[in-house]
């Protein structure tokens, strides 16, 4: 039986053995790509290399990449667990040809894997092929030359279109597409379902393992097809599927990488029902939640963070199921690194890391349980009708993340029910807004139509002569641009450095003869800069030359900011710990912003440490060193990739610092010695989500003038309380002990006027057949001693029901209370219901306290005066 882990290799292996390049697998968390929630498919990390955007010094690949599929467009969250082959983690295997061989070696090579004795030897009577109804080309090459007989290849027709068949796959609404044969593997008669394309096409006997796409055409926006000059294969097969199938099982959750994980599982939630679905919700899981921790997502309540978080949140819910009350999906991390770390080491290294992620979620989730519970309980207790509704449903568990089912356990031990009717709609229309939210839409072919590269010469030079490749005016190609016009300039050489990862597009101008062109931002499409500015004077016209010149000062100024963006990075992983990683940047002319994974807030004590280690890297003036290599020999280097970047075959690498202080991936331009970016100084640290924190800094001249600004307002504060600056700590102290004193003065002289004031206050109590009432205005009393208030008023009166309020400009403070022996008969929380809602409020509470407030302080008196009334209609 072969083991997964050498099914991967063996696929790998095959396909270096036909000249393919092995390529690592991709972050989960698409790189630069806002069309995509999460990488979904072994094709994503090459998308641009087939659009003719990216170019590699290969032209043959093969990957394992890994994948998940559990929000937007691409969401399987809700089968995992109850099917044999759904996954919110998978690993997709894959061979890809970027205008090299096309169909008949595709098809070729996958044939000779599967079947092959050499390699998995799958005998060919259990395999099937499906071709798009209009490939006569595939259908023969599957008939005629591997020998596949007519009635194991079925022809998938249009649904609804032409083109929109199973068979013919796209990458997006446009762009690169074609049509596709997929590969079925047998299970055998004694499972049902049929063949694809027949009826009974959904059962789990014929399984797809292996989908080879063959990208012929490129699709426009009116449905145009053209085709491509380079066409190109892209294929994809699930190691999970391939694995049931080599080692004779029918669920994916059978095969040795689910059985470790499944044990491990059923020994941390205490189950010996190894049938138990849950387990394998639960197994699957821990898979995708640590892989994404790994690619740096954090749980928050957005975007990835929050499908992150739900995945956590559902396994935790199946843990619950089983009976686990305790943290417990954290320990499985150990399980998965025992089965999975070998082929990704990146999982052993963030280990502890991906723990405390989990841990804390856990602790989270359990909090946000006892505040789900504290609502239901509150809204319980006014529900007349024997049905839970639908909308308090949904708001527990879209809210407070507090499970149906166990909404629903909670109805049962009180003989009530739950509408379930009324939540799935609120849940159909939340999935509909999801679905839209997740769907990214991108025109592949709208973008500005340019061939060649530009050569980005702004390394060693801010200036230079280059000649006019291409104009753009109002998005439209255009032969000449004249004076007022706003529009992009394309050259064939430039100084001007396009935005990217993190730092601000160069500013400069394009002149030449009289003729001048204000550059206000330089951005990248593919290998182009596009210069974005306005004519100011003269005219350009394509086949010019012009005098490129980047603005001097404010590159500088930015290079200083990026240097210590650098050095910053460095620091944080040397004081906090190797699980920080950078979650975006931005780096321009007047300071920097550096984003990062940490759970709390950084102290006072480590930010001074973290200011002090760049500051003493700065002064050691080290030579900032630039090596283009490629990503192998940059990775030997100890070099970090910097989050949402890029990178091609040929990689920049920046080191700087005394020993390696920083050593990382870059494309952005630099200083050349440290020592060049003078002063570093940390003007803010502050949390942007859960789980990522944020620094602002600044450098150079501006640090300097913040140290100023710094000094003056010391001075002044000095000067205005008469003391010398290194005294004013001192001075300070002594003025907030002495506020202190007289707060605490303050706090009991109103104390005794209150005292003094409630004695005349009991006066205005009337007796309703033996319950005394009191329900009266305070003045000058602070609503945070209201209760105290109460408390003595019930004291002094005994046997009775108290109301009191005090208002302060437009908002009105309420209390009531009960005295122990009343409550019975009489609620605090139902008179403040009754009070509140008569001031624009509400309120509640104990039998015996409630609190509350309203807005409409005019409607105070009638409200206290309405309480006698509410006391007699209770008696």
């Amino acid at each position: 039986m072969m083991k997964s882990a050498e099914i991967r290799q063996a696929f790998l292996n095959f396909f270096q053995s036909k000249q393919h390049q092995i390529v690592a697998s991709s972050s989960l968390v698409p790189g630069n790509d806002p069309t995509l929630l999460f990488t979904n498919a072994g094709m994503v990390q090459f998308k641009d290399v087939f659009l003719g955007d990216d170019q590699r010094n290969y032209s043959r690949a093969t990957s394992s990449q890994r994948c998940v599929r559990a929000g937007g467009k691409h969401n399987d969250l809700e089968n995992v667990g109850y099917t044999a082959r759904h996954h919110t983690f998978f690993e997709m295997l894959g061979n890809f040809s970027f205008g090299d061989y096309f169909k008949r070696d595709a098809i070729s090579f996958a044939w000779e894997f599967l079947t092959s004795e050499e390699w998995l030897g799958i005998s060919k009577d259990k395999l099937m092929v499906t071709v798009y109804q209009e490939d006569d080309e595939a259908f023969d090459l599957w008939h005629k030359e591997m020998g596949v007989p007519v009635e194991k290849i079925v022809r998938i027709g249009d649904k609804g279109g032409r083109y929109q068949s199973d068979n013919f796959w796209s990458m997006g609404d446009t762009g690169p597409c074609g049509p596709c044969t997929e590969i079925f593997y047998d299970h055998g008669e004694d499972i049902w379902g049929g063949p694809p394309g027949s009826p009974e096409e959904d059962g789990d006997r014929f399984i797809e393992i292996w989908n080879v796409v063959f990208m012929q055409f490129n699709r426009s926006a009116d449905g145009t097809m053209s085709p491509l000059p380079k066409p190109s294969v892209d294929t994809g097969m699930g190691l999970e599927r391939i694995a049931a199938v080599m080692q004779n099982v029918h669920s994916n959750y059978e095969i040795d990488l689910f059985q470790y994980l499944l044990q491990a599982t059923a020994k941390a939630t205490n189950t010996d029902d190894m049938e138990n679905k849950s387990l394998r919700v639960i197994a699957d899981h821990i898979r995708s939640c640590a892989f994404l921790v790994v690619d740096g997502v954090i749980p928050s309540n957005e975007g990835r963070g929050y499908v992150l978080r739900r995945i956590v949140r559902r396994a935790i819910r199946h843990g619950h199921k089983l009976g686990q009350k305790q943290a417990f999906f954290h320990t499985l991390v150990q399980a998965l690194v025992d089965q999975m770390g070998e082929a990704y080491p990146e999982l052993k290294q963030q280990q502890a890391q991906i723990e405390k992620v989990l841990l804390t979620e856990e602790q989270q989730f359990e909090k946000t349980l006892d505040k789900g519970m504290a609502v239901l309980e509150s809204e319980l207790a006014d529900l007349k009708a024997k049905e839970i509704p639908g909308q308090l449903v949904f708001t527990l568990y879209d809210t407070y993340g507090f499970p149906v089912d166990l909404t629903n356990d909670i109805a049962r031990e009180r003989e009530m029910s739950i509408d379930l009717e009324g939540y799935e709609t609120l849940m159909e229309a939340q999935r509909q807004r999801a679905r839209a939210a997740g769907s990214f839409k991108v025109d592949y072919n709208d973008s500005l139509d340019i061939d060649g590269d530009t050569d980005f010469t702004g390394y060693n030079k801010l200036e230079g002569s280059s000649k006019v490749v291409a104009l753009f005016k109002e998005g439209d190609a255009c032969e000449q641009l004249q004076a007022g016009d706003r529009g992009i300039v394309v050259l064939d050489a430039t100084p001007f450095y396009a935005e990217s990862g993190g730092q601000v597009g160069d500013q400069g101008e394009l002149s030449i003869n009289g003729t001048r062109f204000v550059v206000e931002d330089c951005a990248k499409q593919g290998s182009n800069h596009l210069h974005i500015g306005t004519l100011a004077e003269g005219s350009l016209s394509l086949g010019d030359s012009v005098n490129a010149t980047v603005t001097s000062g404010t590159r500088q100024a930015t290079a200083l900011n990026h240097s210590a963006t650098h050095l910053l990075h460095a620091a944080l992983r040397k004081v906090l710990g190797d699980h920080v990683t950078q979650k975006g940047s931005l780096v321009d002319a007047e300071r920097l912003r550096f984003d990062f994974s940490h759970f709390e807030a950084v102290t006072a004590a480590e930010l001074k440490t973290i200011e002090a280690m760049v500051n003493e890297q700065i002064r050691a003036n080290t030579a900032v060193q630039t090596d283009v290599c490629d990503m192998e020999t940059a990775k030997n280097k100890g070099a970090m990739a910097l989050f949402g970047e890029k990178y091609g075959d040929t990689v920049r690498v920046l080191s700087m610092g005394t020993e390696q202080f920083s050593v990382e991936l870059c494309g952005g331009t630099h200083v050349e010695r440290t020592g060049d970016i003078g002063l570093f100084r940390i003007t803010s640290e502050s949390g942007i989500a859960a789980g990522v924190r944020r620094i602002e800094a600044l450098t150079g001249e501006a640090a300097m003038q913040n140290l100023d600004a710094q000094q003056a307002q010391l001075q002044e504060a000095a000067k205005l309380l008469k003391s010398k600056p290194e005294e004013l700590v001192v001075k300070l102290q002594g003025l907030l002990d002495q506020q202190k004193t007289l707060e605490k003065d303050l706090k009991a002289a109103k104390a005794k006027l209150a005292s003094a004031a409630s004695g005349d206050m009991l006066s205005k109590a009337v007796e309703i057949q033996g319950v005394k009432v009191l329900a009266v205005q305070l003045t000058d009393v602070d609503p945070k001693s209201l209760r105290d208030s109460v408390d003595q008023f019930k004291n002094k009166l005994g046997s009775s029901i108290i109301m009191v309020a005090v208002v302060d400009g437009e908002k009105i403070s309420l209390v009531a209370g009960v005295s122990k022996d009343l409550t019975d008969r009489f609620k605090a929380g139902e008179l403040m219901k009754h009070v509140a809602s008569q001031v624009g409020g509400k309120g509640g509470g104990r039998p015996d306290m409630a609190q509350g407030g309203g807005d409409q302080p005019e409607n105070l008196d009638a409200a206290l005066a309405s309480v006698n009334a509410w006391v007699e209609e209770k008696i």
